[in-house]
């Protein structure tokens, strides 16, 4: 297919960044039936893959393999059964692992094409974020324009499309945020909340006496409760993560399942509030044609945001792959604001 060889990104064990490996000269791979080659232009560093060195992330493959969550493109060959049309496309693609690549093999089904006009880098700071922000707003809390939310770590990369788009929906946005980002969610008309000042619920409840109608928390742990308690009757809660445990020792299996317990109990209670925990794969072992066309409509509403200006794509570093050591231990620094992005 290809004179270029094949670069990859190898996650060998739990290590530090610095212990990453680039595999290069490997054969390109061929497009089986019904799948695509893609040429890999921006692919991104996300909470993920900090938990997946660590070997805490909930259904992470066995090691050795090639990290990457998500990934922008053009599509280079096409195999049996698949549309030719798509050959030379900018597509965006979910596939959880191997996008620290220069080529990967995708389903035809599971690329969304990126909108003229959208560059790789800025597309692919809404692919996993975009849809994650997207699914937890509008299929989960389905909020109204009105309503009150409470984000946690608005500054984050899932944090900053969400109030963007909760602000578009003319949804009322408190964001907990360290003081850096407060100006820019000021901007975004968001009421910042500094997480390291002690007690925010206490400061939430004083912006909202009567509780919010959503709150969304990546952090999960202990605090989940205090969530919890911020909602009003017939208020949403919507946990998507657990970053306090990122750290801990033991299995990574636990926090989740503590949270799936906690979020099981709550909505047992006669008590007029909900509560879910995300998962953006939820439904594709079953329904994936279901799961397919969820993520395709919900993708493309998310590219038709970044293309009306209602979010506003932030790229913090955009570094080569064969940096991805230095990508990695930036993006796990706390000191950037916005997506690194890696690049061929």
């Amino acid at each position: 297919m290809s004179t270029e060889g094949l670069i990859e990104v190898v996650l060998p064990g739990t290590v530090e960044p610095e212990g990453l490996q680039i595999r290069r000269g490997g054969t390109v791979p061929t497009p089986g039936r019904g799948q695509v080659v893609v040429r890999m232009e921006a692919t991104g560093v996300s909470f993920a893959e900090q938990q997946m060195r660590r070997g805490r992330y909930y259904d992470q493959p066995p090691f050795p393999f090639v990290p990457g969550y998500d990934l922008v493109g053009t599509v280079a060959e096409a195999g049996e059964g698949v549309e030719a049309g798509l050959v030379g496309r900018r597509v965006a693609a979910l596939v959880k692992v191997g996008g620290w690549a220069s080529h990967v093999v995708v389903d035809a089904a599971d690329v969304v094409e990126v909108p003229a006009g959208i560059g790789a880098a800025e597309a692919e700071t809404v692919v996993v974020n975009g849809i994650t922000a997207w699914q937890m707003l509008h299929r989960k809390a389905r909020v109204r324009a009105g309503q009150t939310i409470v984000v946690l770590g608005a500054g984050g990369g899932v944090g900053w499309v969400l109030v963007q788009l909760a602000r578009a929906a003319g949804v009322q946005v408190i964001g907990t945020a360290s003081t850096r980002h407060h100006d820019a969610l000021r901007e975004q008309g968001v009421t910042p909340v500094d997480y390291r000042a002690g007690d925010v619920a206490a400061r939430i409840r004083a912006l909202a006496p009567g509780g919010v109608d959503a709150v969304f928390d990546h952090v999960g742990g202990s605090g989940i409760v205090g969530s919890w308690r911020l909602l009003a009757p017939g208020g949403t809660l919507v946990s998507y993560g657990s970053a306090a445990t990122r750290d801990d020792q033991g299995s990574k299996q636990t926090p989740v399942l503590k949270l799936l317990g906690r979020v099981w109990l709550w909505n047992a209670l006669p008590n007029r509030r909900r509560a879910y925990f995300y998962n953006i794969w939820a439904g594709r072992a079953l329904a994936k044609n279901a799961f397919r066309a969820r993520l395709r409509a919900d993708l493309t509403k998310v590219f038709d945001a970044l293309m009306s200006g209602d979010i506003t794509p932030r790229v913090a570093a955009e570094l080569p792959l064969d940096r991805a050591a230095e990508a990695l231990r930036l993006a796990e620094s706390g000191t950037v604001t916005g997506k690194v992005v890696l690049t061929p």
